[in-house]
């Protein structure tokens, strides 16, 4: 016993040297600092895992959100060739969709009937396009199949963003999806997640088995550029057209910033100061024809002291004063009290969709703040060769699926994928879910396009 006292003596006055403490406080240090270090690693790894998770969630709602839009589409298609097409489309999303959703770390047995439904989803519309691939028409039975997984495209679809206000809500995690997933799914507080994904595995046993922009604001990327027309211009000139645009009377100093090219168009930029100190432009004018390619004012619009309807009157006011002659508008969204507008050409009373203009306007009174005008610059004439309508407004009606109730109709000319245009019928109808426009041509009677309609509080969309 005494031998053992002695040791503890022995190292108490070894501890009290100042080397030893130095040692001590030395191993003290380096642990706090590897511990320290080790969890900020593990942090880091824990914040890449989530980043990797919100992005693979973010492309599977994407996809989820096509296909569903792909499955509108293809119940009121009444073209085997255009059906081939959306059911191709459709397989391919839904096999997007199963990639991303297989990185999320989730295994509750929702999610794999989910896996599931957008498998047998893209392996049903496959089998079907065998048939339209061949001409042939869909049966009655096939085409009530694609309401019904359109329902359920639908109810996933609302189920995922339901999924995506619980996690960033924090009421779910990805770390307790990761760890616990079917526990959370099944607390007490049922959520809608786990209710809607249950409801499409209910029903999976019937089988055995889409900006803002309006329609068409794509257009057609032409290289031939028809609607810039005119002579070289130079700087100088140039100056003067975006300080003659804008309006002389607002501006306090123009200034040159730089040449640059705006979607295949040599251009001069400059930057405007207004006399309103509020208020400050950019203004990009092209070289060939002195064209105003675009323009764009930052100021912030704090109240709407106007109607969308008088927006919309004075932005036709402001393109008819500046030579932009017979300009209708076409879809609109309002943001942050901006209307923006679509306006097309208009030829014989034919909507011309790839003649856009785009205009921001002010909902405060009535000011444009913005314009873009590749698309009109790119396919802009003032007289096309308009195709013969051989097929009679009322023919056109039948030709579309009856499902669809009409609400009206306009000629107009759209834009292919081959850069190639093609005078259609546009039909606007309803059915008891969503708002279409199917064009039918007006030579052939052939389904060339559907456009699905999304009606949002602050705007008409199409996709």
């Amino acid at each position: 016993m005494g031998k053992i006292k002695d040791k503890i003596y022995e190292w108490k006055d070894r501890l009290r040297s100042e080397k030893m403490l130095t040692l001590v406080v030395t191993l003290v240090i380096i642990i706090v600092a590897l511990v320290v270090y080790a969890y900020k690693e593990s942090r880091n790894y824990r914040q890449l895992a989530e980043n990797g998770y919100n992005h693979a969630f973010y492309q599977l709602l994407e996809y989820v959100d096509d296909t569903e839009k792909l499955l509108a589409k293809a119940t009121i298609s009444y073209s085997s060739e255009h059906a081939t097409e959306n059911f191709a489309n459709i397989n391919k999303e839904t096999a997007l969709a199963q990639a991303y959703l297989s990185r999320l770390p989730i295994q509750t047995q929702e999610l794999e009937n989910t896996q599931k439904f957008l498998h047998q989803v893209g392996d049903y519309c496959y089998t079907i396009s065998k048939k339209t691939i061949k001409g042939e028409a869909l049966s009655q039975e096939e085409l009530d199949n694609l309401t019904q997984l359109h329902e359920h495209s639908l109810n996933l679809k609302n189920t995922l963003y339901q999924l995506e206000t619980d996690l960033f809500s924090g009421t779910i995690r990805w770390g307790e999806l990761d760890s616990a997933g079917s526990r959370v799914f099944s607390r007490e507080d049922e959520t809608v997640t786990q209710s809607s994904f249950s409801n499409i595995e209910d029903e999976l046993h019937q089988y055995s088995g889409l900006i803002y922009d309006g329609a068409y604001s794509e257009g057609l990327d032409n290289t031939e550029m028809v609607g810039l027309t005119g002579d070289e211009i130079d700087q100088e000139k140039a100056k003067e057209i975006a300080k003659s645009f804008i309006g002389e009377d607002k501006v306090e100093e123009i200034n040159f910033t730089e040449e640059s090219q705006n979607a295949n168009i040599q251009c001069y930029n400059f930057n405007v100061t207004a006399k309103n100190k509020d208020e400050n432009y950019s203004i990009s004018v092209s070289k060939k024809g002195g064209h105003v390619v675009a323009m764009n004012c930052d100021r912030q619009v704090k109240d709407e002291s106007i109607s969308q309807e008088d927006a919309v009157n004075k932005g036709k006011e402001f393109l008819q004063n500046r030579e932009y002659k017979n300009m209708k508008e076409t879809y609109y969204m309002k943001e942050d009290g901006v209307l923006t507008v679509n306006y097309a050409y208009m030829q014989d009373d034919v909507i011309m969709y790839p003649d856009l203009i785009k205009l921001k306007i002010a909902l405060d009174n009535g000011e444009i703040l913005g314009l873009e005008s590749t698309r009109y610059l790119n396919c802009h004439k003032e007289t096309r060769d308009l195709a013969e309508v051989k097929i009679t407004e009322e023919k056109a009606k039948e030709l579309i699926n009856p499902k669809l109730e009409i609400i009206g109709t306009d000629l107009a000319i759209i834009p292919t994928e081959w850069n190639t245009e093609i005078m259609c019928w546009e039909i606007k109808g309803k059915t008891e879910q969503n708002n279409f426009l199917v064009y039918i041509n007006v030579e052939t009677g052939a389904e060339e396009d559907i456009l699905m309609i999304i009606d949002t509080p602050n705007g008409t969309l199409t996709t």
